[in-house]
């Protein structure tokens, strides 16, 4: 068994926690409204201006013996640049206000997520921070591929609405096939349980974030 195929069986639990939560099963069926959406967009934005940031401690962290991951972190920075603008634009189409998301607080399950990794990387293992590009990528692309053209036909939003997750979709499965390669390269047992242990826990975590996000189901499935 590779690392990467390691990472995703030890993971099956995170996946399914994550994969059960009611704001996404409706997200990806289209069962949501536009003010659950932006509510989606704003705790997007929220983690999503903290990736380069975490990106950078995270190589700055690393030693020399992981020159070849500072490398690595190095291409997606240079890819993660800029997309919490794109998220700031979705919203504005969508109707919401985008400046005061930009200026207000994330809700405390996006906060609790953002600083769990930034601890990890700065007190156990800077490597760690690979588990939470599995976690998030991994959901963007299902939530890009699915979800996207699910929620844009039965709220009527164009395309404009959704520059973010349409983006994700290509990108990330491209990421992920990089970010597979990349993980196969991880011969470091400590490394290794790092990665897994917070993709564990971002998984738990990331799952909090969606079941904050308002959400009315039983309104939802009448629909």
């Amino acid at each position: 068994m590779t690392f990467f195929e390691r990472l995703i069986t030890e993971t099956l639990e995170g996946q399914a926690t994550l994969a059960a939560v009611p704001q996404i099963q409706d997200g990806l069926a289209g069962r949501i409204s536009r003010e659950t959406y932006i509510a989606y967009l704003t705790e997007a934005y929220h983690h999503v201006c903290h990736t380069v940031p975490l990106m950078q401690a995270a190589k700055a962290g690393l030693d020399d013996a992981h020159a070849h991951f500072r490398e690595a972190l190095d291409e997606y920075i240079a890819e993660e640049t800029g997309h919490e603008a794109w998220i700031l634009n979705d919203i504005r189409h969508c109707g919401g206000d985008a400046e005061a998301v930009r200026r207000g607080p994330p809700r405390p399950a996006t906060q609790a997520m953002v600083d769990y990794a930034y601890d990890y990387i700065a007190r156990i293992n800077p490597m760690g921070f690979f588990g939470m590009v599995l976690v998030l990528e991994g959901t963007s692309v299902q939530l890009a591929t699915q979800g996207a053209s699910a929620v844009a036909k039965s709220l009527h939003l164009g395309p404009e609405c959704f520059s973010y997750l349409t983006s994700h979709g290509s990108l990330d499965q491209e990421h992920l096939v990089f970010f597979q390669k990349l993980m196969d390269q991880v011969d470091d047992p400590a490394d290794q349980s790092a990665i897994i242990e917070v993709a564990k826990g971002i998984f738990d975590r990331f799952a909090e974030v969606f079941r904050a996000i308002p959400h009315d189901r039983e309104l939802a499935h009448a629909v």
